[in-house]
């Protein structure tokens, strides 16, 4: 097989050599991964956050202790790494200029970054026991169609598989399908999806909605700047099945899926469209309007709840619907609750990170790190716990197993919180690199990606 390199002067040479892959096993269609070691999509399978097996409390980047492998990723991408098998999937961007310009930190700087030079999209498929690459396709190549944040990258968006198939979303520079050995299958053009401030459209932030696959559709939320959508695809052609325009504000939030006895959803987060999706048609089942105005946490579901936060503009609700909520469940002025609505609070919410539930409790960090355990029936507060200095930036969402809940700051800082009504630090973890993509688990491993590089760390 060709592969295209990305970077002529990138030096991986002992790493690319190309081998023969092994089959890959598991259903296209399948609502759930093969196995344990499948992490499929952001935050894993229905971004839940959550694996089983037993995972490192402390390692050591600078001196390699529970560092399985470390392989660099030229450019810059906040994309998450994702697993399938024996494989780990990670999207980058590659900008003609030398300096990526990222900033990271608590601050309000809305301004986009200036860089019109020519950049290179791109995927990379490692194998998770050696780190090595086993391929590495370019998308696109060109000048951005849209500029980024100081704190935002052009590859922000996690991809996502179900065993046959890899999707890659690059906002403005289109959504691609490659097979499981990186031939590319398809590819879908969306125009131009501007994602940004919708109080000040001259500040563009870049797309970041991550894409899922279920059931043999890939579903994508696109709200940007005017004729916000959302749609699901056909995963082996690319054609639409459906296509559902939205009255509604840029977000960067991904959308989840959730199947019962009743009815299957697809749920996607916003500020004037919270709403609930039948899988199938695209029909609306249910919505809800307010709070706040930049919505970037994902839904998630469990307990037969589904968690709904989001933040900025003087609103930071946290909402627990009844996934049985049918047609208007705006809550009333000065109401935390209705009959679809289990509980809420209007101000405990978080702004980047989706919060994670694990066991019977729902684990909530807001930018400044300050993290918030309630009961995730309930929603009765349990315990607050600082983490980090108030200094510093918190935007990887948590993931959870082995009884820990982990926590990446943006200094590259890993907290390991211990799970349970009264959790406590157990050990911080440095990566010595800015880190702002969320965490994989796979076999015992937590795959995470810094701005330079890819760890493996296992014990």
């Amino acid at each position: 097989m060709k592969v295209k390199k990305l970077a002529p002067n990138f030096i991986l040479c002992s790493l690319l050599t190309m081998t023969v892959l092994p089959a890959v096993g598991g259903d296209e269609t399948s609502a759930t991964p093969a196995s344990a070691a499948n992490w499929p999509q952001f935050r894993g399978a229905f971004a839940r956050g959550v694996a089983d097996g037993a995972l490192p409390a402390e390692w050591d980047a600078a001196s390699g202790k529970n560092i399985k492998w470390k392989t660099p990723i030229p450019g810059l991408g906040l994309s998450s790494p994702i697993v399938w098998g024996n494989r780990v999937f990670v999207t980058t961007c590659i900008s003609g200029k030398d300096d990526s310009e990222l900033r990271v930190g608590l601050y309000g700087n809305i301004a986009p970054v200036e860089d019109d030079t020519v950049h290179q999209w791109g995927v990379y498929c490692l194998d998770k026991d050696t780190g090595k690459v086993l391929w590495e396709q370019t998308a696109h190549e060109g000048a951005p169609a849209v500029k980024r944040h100081t704190k935002s990258s052009h590859a922000n968006s996690t991809p996502a598989t179900d065993g046959t198939h890899v999707v890659a979303f690059f906002g403005s520079e289109g959504l691609y399908c490659y097979s499981m050995a990186g031939k590319q299958l398809w590819k879908k053009d969306f125009g131009v999806l501007d994602a940004g401030y919708y109080k000040v459209p001259e500040a563009q932030w870049e797309y970041a909605s991550s894409p899922i696959i279920h059931q043999g559709k890939v579903i994508v939320q696109c709200d940007v700047q005017g004729d916000s959508f959302v749609a699901a695809l056909d995963v082996k052609t690319g054609k639409e099945i459906w296509r559902k325009k939205r009255d509604e504000v840029p977000t960067w939030s991904t959308p989840t899926v959730h199947e019962d006895a009743d009815r299957k959803q697809v749920i996607f987060n916003g500020y004037r469209h919270i709403g609930g999706y039948d899988l199938e048609s695209g029909k609306e089942l249910w919505w809800m309007e307010g709070g706040g105005d930049i919505p970037v946490p994902t839904p998630i579901v469990a307990h037969d709840l589904i968690y709904i936060t989001n933040a900025h503009g003087g609103a930071a609700p946290l909402y627990a619907i009844h996934p049985t909520a049918t047609g208007s469940i705006t809550l009333e002025e000065n109401t935390l609750t209705n009959q679809h609505i289990a509980w809420s609070y209007a101000r405990r919410g978080t702004y980047m990170q989706t919060p994670i539930v694990y066991g019977d409790h729902l684990y909530a960090c807001r930018d400044n790190g300050v993290m918030t355990c309630f009961d995730a029936k309930k929603g009765t507060v349990l315990k607050s716990v600082r983490l980090g200095s108030g200094r510093t930036g918190f935007t990887a969402s948590p993931v959870a197993g082995d009884d820990k809940v982990f926590f990446s700051s943006e200094e590259g800082d890993i907290y390991v919180i211990s799970a349970g009504s009264k959790p406590r630090l157990i050990a911080v973890n440095k990566m010595n690199e800015v880190c702002m993509a969320t965490p994989a688990i796979s076999d015992g491993a937590l795959i995470i990606r810094t701005q330079h590089h890819l760890f493996c760390i296992q014990q």
